[in-house]
């Protein structure tokens, strides 16, 4: 039976969201937009009840198998990969065949000692060998604003050095699923624009690699490597300010923008679908809206969910 959608004070201009009807008849949303939608539901249900093949991408940051719980709760990492393959069924099914999915997960230590946890690479080889998926490519988010920690093995003993990255991993259904990297161009550094300015002689490197006259001309910016750069420094972001300014209770744990951005932008066009199951406050929702892609949320806690909706009321980031 379907939850009563909750009465949140968010006007939408189309509360029968065409494109969320049809996916899932007869469900009310929490709140949408004339893009979205966003559902306070369990995921695994949610997407059991969603028809197959609809949707172009799945990014999402679920809770990690840290060694200390947070309070959106946390699975131990014993379990942590069949627990999470049940939701990674549903969304195979639901993606097109020229989808991907795209999966920020960070490591953690072993308990008791300096050592690591593989059960990030074992989620991502049973992803792989039991659901279908392909690895299209592993990438690399690159925090520098991440603090130390843990704090018993790099900053009491100095056994260890600040680990400043998270993975994310890109499948896909088909090996060849729908990318454009014209769309994620970086800016060209100052020796490439003096290259594109003064001309290049081809001639082969060292390594083999042959330069040819092609890398001086200006294809309007370098592809951008898998390392993703972003800080996460949102303390003094809106949707702060506007929660604490509610009273509202803010979602511990953001990933920053720029990374859903990111991905939107290299693997949708506009008017795709972007579905994120463990949405919390909801930041690829508000991405793919300001892209014009379509979305669909879906958040298990009531209060993240109506929190949420302040990064649409007055479009805040």
């Amino acid at each position: 039976m379907a939850e009563k959608a909750l009465q949140l004070p968010f006007p939408s201009e189309r509360d029968d969201w065409e494109h969320a009807t049809r996916l899932l008849p007869g469900r009310a949303p929490a709140y949408s937009t004339d893009l979205g939608a966003c559902y306070c539901d369990d995921a695994k249900r949610f997407m059991a009840a969603m028809k197959a093949e609809t949707v172009d991408l799945v990014v999402t940051s679920p809770p990690y198998a840290l060694e200390f719980q947070k309070e959106y709760g946390n699975k131990e990492k014993s379990e942590y990969v069949e627990w999470f393959l049940g939701f990674a069924r549903h969304i195979h099914r639901v993606l097109k065949p020229t989808g991907s999915f795209v999966l920020n997960i960070g490591g953690s230590y072993n308990q008791g000692a300096p050592t690591r946890s593989l059960y990030h690479f074992k989620l991502l080889i049973a992803l792989c060998e039991r659901i279908g998926f392909h690895l299209a490519q592993e990438c690399f988010w690159y925090n520098p604003a991440k603090l130390p920690a843990p704090a018993e093995w790099v900053n009491v003993r100095r056994f260890r050095i600040k680990d400043s990255i998270e993975y994310i991993w890109w499948l896909s259904v088909s090996p060849w699923p729908h990318a454009d990297n014209r769309q994620v161009l970086a800016p060209y550094s100052d020796d490439m624009l003096r290259l594109i300015e003064k001309g290049y002689k081809a001639k082969k490197r060292p390594s083999g690699h042959n330069i040819t006259h092609k890398f001086q001309t200006d294809k309007g910016g370098s592809i951008p490597s898998n390392l993703l750069a972003r800080g996460n420094n949102e303390s003094n972001s809106e949707y702060i300010r506007k929660s604490r300014a509610s009273g509202m209770k803010v979602h511990p744990a953001r990933f920053p923008a720029a990374l859903p951005e990111f991905f939107i932008k290299f693997l949708t066009k506009p008017g795709d679908i972007v579905l994120d199951p463990f949405s919390g406050s909801n930041t690829t929702g508000a991405v793919a809206e300001q892209l014009s892609r379509r979305w669909i949320a879906v958040e298990c806690d009531r209060e993240y969910v109506a929190n949420s909706m302040l990064r649409f009321n007055g479009h805040g980031g």
